[in-house]
């Protein structure tokens, strides 16, 4: 196989964005195949992937030698504007009489909470992008917008988004399908990718607001009225065509790729430590108790409902009316939850009985 050097046309295709912490220059070296890009990145978790916007330690200590965490070289690093930050109280996962309502709940970094434009209201002006910048309260990031008369606003800010960029909120204008353009979700083309969609005219985005989510458009126009879409979980549903939606999809597309490390990371983030059903007592939880590890039944949550498969969703909840196709099921992790576990002399003597019969 001839062995080449990789152009620089073909840098950013392969993804060469952790080749800064190594000190090789990428335009010299000598490849035979794209996947031997490998060879070059910490040998770690995952074969060492080089993977675009997050970024791998030097692994000095144990908690850097496994981690891939988020890069933000590209995000704002001073602080967010104070006038559209609010305070955040922690709970610690109670509610509003006391009672613990979520566990393992605590401690952790302080947070301003960031205002975000969700309605995109202010029609037919367009909003200079200042800044790209991180929001601890949620995995995608967000965008400053600037307008003409001054005003200031936080965006969720859509894939491909950078500084200088221009977007526009119109009602009428037939815009372009650029990513951060506000369009009513029945004038957007088919098979289009959007964000940030309301269920409800005039309420505010409530669909596809996490990081690297996005909602594909299937049909306008069904029953003259609505737009059939499916979300990232292949479910189907129908949205009123003069509910908004912005174009493109939620950046930070990687997020899910995100190894913390150390315990340390997650407690910095507001979780305290998860205790194990089986190291509890039975008075504590169903799989607690016992000679040895044994659970001796289905898993289930502490108060009994099984946790594999089993469906909680409200069956009479009002917005169940506008779904067409529910997610599909993990249907071989549900059905072999539900099968009763054999023992291994039983298996064994079924085999030699369909051997016998074979013969």
């Amino acid at each position: 196989e001839e062995v080449r050097s990789v152009p620089k046309a073909e840098q950013v295709s392969m993804f060469l964005i952790g080749f800064h912490r190594l000190r090789v220059s990428s335009s010299s070296l000598p490849l035979s195949s794209f996947s031997q890009l490998r060879y070059f990145s910490n040998r770690s978790r995952d074969a060492g992937l080089i993977i675009p916007g997050t970024k791998k330690l030097r692994p000095s200590t144990p908690g850097q030698r496994h981690a891939r965490l988020a890069d933000r070289s590209m995000l704002w690093k001073g602080r967010p504007v104070w006038e559209l930050t609010e305070a955040m109280r922690k709970t610690g996962g109670r509610n509003k009489t006391g009672r613990i309502t979520v566990r393992g709940r605590g401690g952790g970094f302080k947070r301003r909470y960031r205002f975000i434009d969700f309605k995109r209201n202010i029609f037919d002006v367009p909003g200079v992008c200042e800044r790209l910048e991180y929001d601890p309260n949620r995995s995608s990031h967000i965008a400053l917008m600037n307008y003409p008369d001054g005003v200031q606003r936080y965006i969720i800010a859509p894939d491909g988004m950078g500084p200088g960029d221009s977007v526009i909120s119109s009602r009428t204008q037939d815009l372009d399908m650029v990513p951060g353009n506000v369009l009513p979700i029945g004038t957007i083309p088919i098979g289009q990718q959007v964000h940030n969609v309301e269920l409800v005219p005039g309420k505010g985005g409530q669909l596809a607001r996490s990081a690297g989510t996005y909602i594909t458009i299937l049909e306008r126009g069904f029953k003259n009225k609505y737009c059939k879409v499916e979300m990232t979980s292949k479910e189907q549903r129908l949205i009123n065509m003069k509910c908004m939606a912005t174009i493109g999809r939620v950046s930070n597309v990687n997020h899910n790729r995100i190894i913390l490390g150390k315990a340390g990371r997650r407690r910095n983030m507001g979780f305290r430590p998860k205790v194990r059903g089986v190291a509890m007592n039975p008075v504590d939880h169903p799989h607690g108790g016992g000679e040895g590890k044994s659970k001796g039944h289905l898993s289930v949550s502490k108060w009994g409902k099984p946790t594999k498969g089993y469906r909680t969703r409200n069956k009479f909840h009002a917005l169940n009316k506008w779904r067409i196709q529910r997610r599909p099921v993990n249907k071989k992790r549900y059905t072999s939850a539900l099968q009763p576990q054999r023992s291994k002399g039983a298996d064994e003597k079924n085999s030699t009985q369909t051997k016998g019969k074979s013969k």
